[in-house]
């Protein structure tokens, strides 16, 4: 629900007013906008479980590869 105010560039969950229920449609987009961004929160997650990204003192670009090594790593797991 961090995208309040984004414009249309976001697809954002819709939020509920005070003493008022969301409606069905609102409530099944906001489900599938949850389902679609679980994956990308997992695999923040986990990659900050990695020692590797908590004490980098090394090029930006290398830590991009490093990510998407660990990323895949990760996928087949």
């Amino acid at each position: 629900m961090g995208y309040l105010g984004a414009g249309g560039t976001f697809a954002a969950p819709h939020r509920r007013c005070p003493r008022q229920e969301l409606t069905v449609r609102q409530r099944s987009l906001n489900k599938a906008h949850a389902r679609l961004r679980y994956p990308v929160e997992r695999g923040m997650a986990r990659l900050k479980t990695w020692r590797i990204f908590r004490k980098a003192r090394c090029s930006p670009t290398w830590l991009t590869t490093a990510a998407r090594a660990v990323l895949t790593l990760e996928s087949y797991r």
